[in-house]
């Protein structure tokens, strides 16, 4: 056998209490392509961060092609041929495509800028590996999809040999999922040596030829994926047998919110088109559709941060006017945001703050805030909804995805709110946790809460949902029963034939 062009031998890391990395070791061959596998919060991004030098190791070290690498420089990392495309993008979005691959690699003392010899390279190496792209396209003008391949642009631009991808399709549709693993597979037919971090296990197998799985900070298991299945790397992901939840037949109330030829215009565009849709006291409606199709719009208008622009809402059976946050809150809508990063939480904030976020005037006394009882809370939702890597003290952003989303989650379910709103809720989560966190909206839907899940994840859809709408160009299908559609039949919705569910929808 050939030397390995990367080991990693021994390294551990730790953060305060928290073992994030312990006594890991693992091999990449050259042309190999190797999946690290782990419940969110398994230290998959900690050892990865190693190799690249944003943390130094406590113990261990990591060798490229036989010489150890210098820790905590990302610099060496990088000379060395190694290149890192993080899970949230690391881009000027003010800058072109060109800008932001030659960012770095020129000197401030040179007297002109290779502008010319760069933009060659740059489509040498565009061509070579299919990933097309404008260079002279702003950043901030371009689709996620065309985000993360100037990431990978970047990375090759620099020479990397071998390539590490941190969740590479946490935010991509399933098309684009499907180009980015075909491109990655022609890279390593080159010889490019790949990582990629995932928990997702169908992207696993089809794109892997080796898996290292992590569980709390351990490496607990290699397989080469023929001899392995979806089911074995579930159980050795979580530790346990992983099974989803399932949804029983219920009969649905009162009718707590409803929609009727409700358009919302933005930027000069009808982001949403006189949609229609009635939501049940414990029932869950799911809105399935292509991601840039109107959800986000639906979710904000819902959440109370977008206006519309025509049509009615009735909300408990009364109209409405224009809803904003504190009348949801009020109203006893909890609200899962489909960027929880963005909208859900305030990282540089403590577990327990983040947890009364959206509850300030009950959790504040003659204008100060009541610390002990927000404590109280956050324990409360730590141990409720299984919240794993803090204290209530802790800054929320040392939490993992999946953890940040139970914490989420438990924040709105844990007064039972009336309706939830449920935007991409599992999305970016391992195996273990979305069974987890779809158990709590079902048992809400039990509890009678009126869930309206919208989601880009067809097999949760029709998992969750009673009803399922598709929304297509920001218009929404006639509803169709979830026990008699099937997967095509949905996906032709998705499309935007509407004939079938139309037929369907007379029924309900």
């Amino acid at each position: 056998m050939t030397a390995p062009v990367l080991e990693i031998s021994g390294v551990s890391k730790r953060f305060g209490s928290n073992l994030a990395n312990d006594q890991i070791s693992m091999t990449l061959a050259k042309g190999e392509v190797v999946a690290m596998l782990g419940e969110n919060g398994a230290g998959k991004t900690t050892l990865m961060s190693i190799l690249f030098g944003h943390y130094v190791p406590d113990s261990g070290r990591v060798l490229i092609d036989g010489q150890e690498l210098p820790p905590g420089k990302p610099r060496a990392a990088i000379r060395a041929g190694i290149g890192m495309v993080h899970q949230h993008f690391s881009l000027a979005p003010n800058l072109t495509v060109l800008e932001n691959v030659m960012t770095g690699t020129e000197s401030l003392w040179q007297l002109r800028s290779g502008t010319d010899k760069a933009r060659r390279k740059l489509k040498d190496i565009s061509d070579r590996f299919g990933l097309t792209v404008d260079p002279d396209a702003r950043l901030a003008d371009l689709s996620v999809g065309e985000w993360q391949r100037v990431e990978i642009l970047k990375a090759l631009y620099n020479e990397a040999r071998i390539l590490v991808l941190d969740e590479p399709t946490a935010v991509l549709t399933n098309l684009e999922a499907e180009k980015l693993f075909s491109t990655l597979k022609d890279m390593a037919r080159e010889g490019l040596s790949l990582i990629f971090i995932s928990h997702k296990l169908d992207e696993v197998m089809a794109a892997a030829d080796r898996i290292v799985v992590l569980r709390g900070g351990k490496k607990v298991a290699e397989r080469l994926k023929s001899e392995t299945n979806k089911a074995e790397l579930a159980e050795l992901m979580v530790g346990r047998r992983v099974a989803r939840p399932v949804r029983e037949a219920s009969t649905p109330g009162d009718i707590v919110l409803e929609a009727a030829g409700v358009t919302v215009r933005s930027g000069g565009v009808d982001r949403l088109k006189q949609i229609d849709f009635r939501l049940r006291a414990g029932e869950v409606l799911g809105i399935i559709g292509v991601s840039g199709n109107g959800q986000s719009t639906l979710a904000q208008l819902l959440s109370g941060t977008a206006k519309r622009t025509a049509g009615d809402l009735l909300l408990f059976g009364s109209p409405v006017g224009d809803l904003d946050v504190a009348t949801v809150v009020k109203a006893g809508i909890g609200r899962i945001p489909e960027d929880r990063n963005k909208e859900g939480v305030i990282g540089e904030m403590a577990i327990w703050e983040n947890a009364i976020l959206e509850r300030l005037p009950q959790f504040s006394r003659h204008g100060l805030i009541d610390r002990a009882a927000g404590l109280r809370l956050a324990r409360q939702i730590i141990d409720g909804f299984d919240v794993r890597g803090g204290e209530p003290t802790s800054r929320i952003r040392l939490l993992s995805g999946g953890n940040m989303q139970k914490l989420i989650l438990g924040r709105n379910l844990i007064e039972h709110p009336r309706i939830l709103l449920a935007a991409q809720p599992a999305r970016g989560l391992d195996e273990g946790a979305v069974a987890a966190v779809h158990e709590r909206i079902l048992e809400a839907r039990r509890q009678g809460t009126a869930v309206l899940l919208i989601s880009e994840d067809l097999d949760e859809v029709m998992q969750l949902a009673d009803r399922i709408q598709a929304i297509v160009n920001g218009r929404l299908s006639p509803p169709v029963s979830a026990d008699q559609a099937d997967a095509r039949q949905l996906g032709l919705m998705m499309a935007g034939d509407w004939g079938q569910g139309s037929e369907v929808a007379h029924a309900l």
